[in-house]
């Protein structure tokens, strides 16, 4: 086999792997767990099973939990894997501190169907965003992203005022993550979910709190590092000595930190130090 020949089986190779990596994507990025319409969801708190119909025929399904005298409610946009079904536990960390919780899936997750793309993310939780405005005060709602879904609390939060952002072991941008492994592809234009966290950043006028295990493999913790020297006035970050990416709530800090952040410590501190 002569030079010419394998070097023209290595590009048909590499133009092959581009070619399925820009089909095939949403199966790398997106693990989720489908539900059928009847599936009827139980948690151990008192809950509301909502379904909002979009304009361009999706749907998205959601659980909303309440407490009495609540004081404010949790916007919990979470990771790239299952449903709703298993990520509902969460809302305990929440309810007990007195805050409302609701958490939706996104298309293809769980109950909520339609056609995904990096903007139609976006407008989707814009939109559950403006319905929560119209039940609470924007002082009142607290934007809470996990993984995957901390790129799309901080698109959010860039469009709005909420109360505050808390981001749970947050990418720099999508870009920069998939980088680290695929690095020999031409991502700028086969990647088809840029979400640029680190753009966003800059428009956000709320407090914003990163919390970041120091030993995560996937999205390692100089990434929240980077977020956090963007807006470093504005930006808290909170690291997990030794936490990983998926057993965060295993530490005692991790719940020491959600109840200083519900409680406003942080914020009062930052004033106290003006």
């Amino acid at each position: 086999m002569t030079l010419t020949n394998s070097f023209i089986i290595l590009f048909a190779i590499y133009v092959l792997v581009c070619v399925v990596f820009y089909f095939f994507q949403h199966f790398f990025f997106f693990r989720p767990e489908l539900l059928p319409h009847e599936f009827t969801y139980k948690y151990p708190f008192d809950f509301e099973e909502k379904t909002f119909e979009m304009e361009d025929g999706g749907r998205i399904n959601a659980i909303y939990f309440r407490v009495p005298n609540s004081r404010g409610v949790i916007y919990y946009l979470k990771g790239n894997s299952r449903s709703i079904k298993g990520w509902g536990k969460f809302a305990k960390d929440f309810v007990s501190n007195g805050y409302d919780f609701f958490m939706m899936d996104y298309r293809g997750f769980g109950k909520s169907r339609g056609k995904r793309t990096e903007p139609i993310l976006y407008n989707d939780a814009q939109t559950l965003y403006r319905w929560l405005a119209k039940q609470y005060e924007e002082d009142e709602i607290v934007i809470y992203g996990r993984s995957m879904g901390s790129g799309i609390a901080a698109r959010i939060a860039s469009w709005n005022r909420p109360k505050m952002l808390i981001l749970d072991s947050p990418y720099f941008s999508f870009y920069h993550q998939i980088r680290r492994y695929g690095f020999i592809l031409p991502l700028r234009w086969l990647l088809r979910y840029q979400i640029r966290t680190d753009q966003f950043f800059r428009k956000i006028e709320s407090p914003i709190f990163l919390i970041h295990g120091t030993k995560d493999r996937l999205i390692p913790f100089e990434h929240s590092e980077r977020l956090q020297q963007i807006q470093p006035e504005l930006a808290h970050l909170l690291p997990i000595e030794g936490g990983g990416h998926n057993d965060l709530p295993d530490y005692p800090e991790y719940h020491q930190y959600l109840y200083d952040i519900l409680n406003g410590y942080y914020v009062e501190q930052t004033a106290g130090a003006v």
